[in-house]
C-alpha cells in the first residue's frame, strides 16, 4: 500500500481501517473534513507529516488488530452495524448526558458560564441527531438494503419517492457537516475537554463522556460519508 501525503484523509481512512484511530488521537478530521489531502490536514493541525506517515505505516501492519473491512462487507451488514452500534450509542449517551449536564451546570454554571453554552450546543446536536437517525433508519437505509438485494438478484430496483439515492445522501452529508460544526464548538468551549481545577468528579466525568461521544460520532460519520454512501451511489450508477 502506498502512503503518500497527497492522498486525501478520506482515502487513507478507507484503505487503512486503523487509520481512523491515528487520526482521532492526533486531532485530524477524517469524517467531514476528509476531502483534504493528508499534507493539508497536517498543516492545519500543526503536525509533522513524516511523523503522521510513520504512525499510519504502523497502523497498516498486519499485527495491528483491525475492525471488519467495511469496504468489502455487504452494505446490509454495514447498515446493521451503524444502527446497532453507533445509533444505539448516540441514543443511550444523549439520555445519560442530558441529566449530567444539567447537574454540572447547576453546581458550577455560575463560576463557569461556558457550561451553559456547552449545554445549549449539545442539546441542539442531540435533537438534530435524533431526527437525522430516524430519517436514515426509516427512509435511506432500507432503500440502500433493497438496492443491494436487487443487485444481487439481478432485478430492477423499485422506484423511490426521492428519485436517485444521491438526493438523501447529499442531505445526510450536509447534516453531518452541521454535527461536525457542533462537535468543534463543544471542544473549543470546553478547552479541549480539560476540566478546570475546581471541577468535581461529575464535571470530569461529563468532559470524559463528551470526548468519547465526539470520537464515536467521528467514526459513525466516517462509516457513512466515506464508505456507505459512496458505495450506495456507485451501486445505483452501476445498475
Amino acid at each position: 500500500m502506498s502512503l503518500t501525503a497527497t492522498k486525501t484523509v478520506r482515502e487513507l481512512a478507507v484503505e487503512i481501517p486503523n487509520a481512523t484511530r491515528v487520526f482521532e488521537k492526533l486531532g485530524i478530521d477524517y469524517c467531514c473534513g476528509g476531502a483534504r489531502s493528508l499534507e493539508e490536514a497536517c498543516q492545519a493541525a500543526n503536525l509533522s507529516i513524516d511523523q503522521v506517515l510513520d504512525q499510519l505505516n504502523g497502523a497498516a501492519q498486519p499485527a495491528v488488530s483491525a475492525e471488519r473491512d467495511w469496504q468489502a462487507a455487504p452494505l446490509a451488514d454495514l447498515v446493521e452495524h451503524i444502527v446497532s452500534t453507533h445509533h444505539k450509542y448516540v441514543r443511550e449517551e444523549t439520555a445519560r448526558l442530558h441529566p449530567l449536564l444539567a447537574k454540572v451546570c447547576k453546581v458550577h454554571g455560575q463560576n463557569h458560564p461556558e457550561l451553559h453554552a456547552i449545554n445549549d450546543t449539545f442539546d441542539g446536536l442531540a435533537q438534530e441527531l435524533t431526527m437525522h437517525m430516524m430519517k436514515e433508519e426509516v427512509v435511506l437505509f432500507p432503500h440502500i438494503v433493497r438496492m443491494e438485494e436487487a443487485a444481487l438478484q439481478k432485478e430492477p430496483v423499485l422506484p423511490s419517492a426521492f428519485g436517485t439515492v444521491q438526493h438523501p445522501v447529499h442531505m445526510m452529508m450536509q447534516e453531518h457537516d452541521s454535527a461536525g460544526d457542533a462537535l468543534r464548538k463543544l471542544r473549543e468551549v470546553s478547552n479541549g475537554y480539560q476540566a478546570p481545577p475546581d471541577g468535581c468528579f461529575s464535571y470530569r466525568t461529563l468532559y470524559q463522556a463528551l470526548e468519547a461521544f465526539e470520537a464515536d460520532l467521528h467514526q459513525h460519520i466516517h462509516l457513512e460519508n466515506n464508505i456507505l454512501f459512496p458505495r450506495a451511489v456507485d451501486m445505483e450508477s452501476a445498475g
